[in-house]
């Protein structure tokens, strides 16, 4: 039977849009899912600040009569300009082992993007680029976490059958045993560090965030990254909206952010961490909240009840990345890991080039243990 795609036309189609990924990974030991209000959250447009540069289509494939895959057609208008591109985006996609299914999901996302002029595909990404993007290709027998995405592996060998996609850019994670101590080459390059270009450790209090100290954080984190993969600068709106909904729930023990001395304490460069929320999301059926998964969330962020800490962003200006100003920086975290009863640590995505990132992780032990991919396909012209 053939494959019928609709589109989400109201909020009771999006409640389905989202759900079908529950469904698809009911059972799943390595699926991290994502909270559902959340992604409602970032999926509507009277909610999501990303809208005022975005416009977005939500596709949904069905076969006898059954939902069977997703995804969202997204247009970044900022990115656009910033890249000199005319792509339009694919992310939250989602379908079962039928290459017809896939084909369709992609057909659907071609077609509007065409009717928008674009003349690229790609993805998997999200509205901006703190949402989770790059299709895992490498790692599926290991724990999501929750800033990224999990997929099965039927998904890119779809990706190699449909024909067309190519390799736009590939992202490494890796995975770090916590060590019982801080390494002595960490210590005695921070002690260095600190005296000859007069840079500190900075923790950052309750009393900062409001007075506003967290959205200087966020300008930083764009500096740091502008150069980067597509990567488009957050707005003020945007820095706002993520201010107001996870600063609350991140433990400031484990943010540190390193400051120049020599210029006023500005800051030079940030790492964000978290208690890994893989397991505690895992109780959350369907993505709720409500009976008993805000227990298992209360147990990971507050109670530290995990065995894994995420490593969100880590980023420093360019002026201080040669300086080894990233020893300051692990040299405060890894023993408050340690405090907290940590096993191991995960990197965010990295970029598989960018060896000055990788590097910092050449005095832990360190394993590769998963890539993902962004794709890439030419939109054709209708004939």
């Amino acid at each position: 039977m053939s494959i019928e795609i609709r589109t989400v036309e109201n909020n009771k189609d999006l409640k389905r849009f989202v759900d079908f990924h529950y469904d698809l990974y009911k059972g799943s030991p390595y699926d991290t899912p994502a909270l559902f209000l959340d992604e409602m959250n970032t999926l509507r447009s009277d909610r999501n600040v990303a809208f005022d540069f975005c416009e977005s289509k939500y596709f949904m494939a069905y076969k006898d009569g059954k939902l069977v895959g997703r995804v969202a057609a997204i247009i970044n208008h900022r990115a656009n300009e910033r890249w000199q591109k005319k792509d339009v985006r694919f992310g939250w996609i989602d379908f079962i082992d039928d290459i017809e299914v896939s084909r369709a999901l992609f057909d659907a996302v071609e077609q509007w993007g065409r009717s928008k002029g674009m003349e690229a595909m790609v993805g998997p990404l999200g509205f901006t680029d703190l949402d989770p993007e790059g299709m895992l290709i490498m790692g599926f027998d290991k724990l999501g976490t929750m800033p990224t995405i999990y997929n099965y592996p039927y998904y890119p060998e779809h990706m190699e059958k449909l024909g067309g996609w190519v390799k736009d850019n590939d992202y490494v994670e890796y995975y770090l045993p916590m060590p019982d101590a801080v390494p002595e080459k960490f210590m005695k390059l921070a002690s260095l560090i600190e005296k000859r270009y007069n840079l500190h450790v900075k923790k950052v209090t309750h009393e900062d965030i409001r007075n506003g100290y967290a959205h200087k954080v966020f300008r930083i984190i764009n500096d740091t990254y502008k150069d980067l993969y597509g990567y488009v600068e957050l707005t003020e709106k945007q820095i706002d909206q993520y201010v107001k909904s996870y600063m609350p729930m991140l433990d400031l023990n484990l943010i540190t952010v390193i400051v120049d001395g020599n210029k006023d304490d500005a800051i030079a460069g940030v790492g964000l961490s978290m208690p890994s929320m893989a397991r505690a999301m895992q109780h959350c059926r369907r993505g709720r909240l409500l009976p008993f998964g805000w227990w298992h969330v209360l147990r990971a962020l507050k109670w530290h009840k995990t065995e894994g800490v995420d490593l969100l962003l880590v980023g420093f200006l360019p002026e201080y990345r040669a300086k080894g100003a990233n020893a300051l920086l692990f040299a405060d975290l890894i023993p408050r890991y340690i405090d907290y009863g940590f096993k191991w640590g995960e990197t965010n995505v990295e970029m598989e080039n960018n060896n000055g990132v990788q590097g910092q992780w050449s005095s832990l032990e360190h394993v590769n243990h998963k890539r993902r991919r962004c794709y890439r396909k030419e939109i054709k012209a209708e004939k």
